[in-house]
């Protein structure tokens, strides 16, 4: 009797494939919360710490990460630098989620000059480059967190609220949302009790999206010194730094803080890929063939 194949569409993974990516990348997400939350209190080096005698030490078992440049710990350092980072992701994901939200349900719910007004404004800050919007929000305040916080929140919320504002389009076709506005239902209510219920796992998918690109915006703004203060660790920062030592053949200092960076990135996106592949259902089928 002939063996028979079962067909997968071309470039869809299989069904574990996409499990173990799944828990590698929770595993690994588990591992950084743990690093991030238990490391900085139960180490009793000082992240400031200077010790010029041990400057640009190698990874050994006294430093896993060597020393920069003028002998401080830089796995503690890169911890510190990764609890700013996720800070930075989560609180500024979290508030540009909320606006482009707002933005994008007004829009789509109540139509008409609200929905012009909002989306022009959406165009217009577009085509402003993040960065270099960013730059600008960071310039008007001294460097600090809560600076980058705002300047990340307010060059990231464009995209949730064309998302949202498409899927508010999406749902005001459907017929329980006729028979609302059959029924003398008013558009705010329409909107607050059956269209924001129905955004809220694509506007929370857009949020879990945007810590990595929030991470790298943080860094991109310390890398450049408009960031964190000098005496305040960051990936960003840490690599700017280590720029020099990386000339002189000391790989360590740049390649550690990069990891820390590259590494919850991908792990971020791979939870995300199982956040919407359950909301797909469609997508989720067709990765079981």
């Amino acid at each position: 009797m002939a063996e028979t194949t079962t067909w997968r569409p071309r470039g869809r993974p299989h069904r574990s494939t996409r499990t173990l990516r799944v828990r590698t990348s929770a595993a690994v997400m588990a591992v950084v919360a743990l690093a991030v939350l238990v490391v900085p209190p139960l180490a009793q080096l000082d992240q400031q710490a200077v010790d010029l005698a041990a400057k640009l030490q190698p990874p050994s078992w006294a430093h896993p990460f060597g020393t920069d440049d003028v002998g401080r710990d830089l796995l503690l350092r890169c911890v510190h630098g990764l609890r700013v980072s996720l800070f930075v992701g989560l609180v500024a994901a979290l508030a540009a989620t909320v606006v482009g939200t707002a933005v994008g349900a007004a829009a789509g719910a109540f139509g008409g000059w609200t929905d012009r007004l909002a989306m022009r404004a959406v165009d217009i800050l577009s085509s402003v480059p993040h960065l270099l919007l960013g730059i600008f929000v960071v310039a008007v305040f001294r460097p600090g967190i809560w600076p980058v916080v705002a300047s990340v929140a307010a060059t990231h919320w464009l995209s949730t609220a064309r998302i949202v504002r498409a899927e508010v389009l999406s749902l005001r076709g459907r017929p329980y949302i006729d028979a609302a506005v059959s029924g003398g239902a008013s558009r705010w209510r329409v909107a607050v009790r059956h269209l924001v219920p129905g955004i809220l796992p694509q506007a929370g998918l857009a949020a879990v999206l945007m810590i990595p690109h929030a991470m790298w915006h943080e860094s991109a703004l310390s890398f450049l010194g408009l960031g964190m203060p000098a005496h305040q660790a960051s990936l960003g920062g840490l690599v700017q730094n280590a720029r020099g030592s990386l000339l002189a053949g000391h790989w360590w200092p740049t390649l550690f803080p990069g990891l820390l960076l590259i590494v919850p990135t991908l792990a971020v996106a791979g939870l995300a890929g199982a956040w919407r592949d359950r909301l797909n259902p469609r997508r989720r089928s067709e990765l079981t063939l």
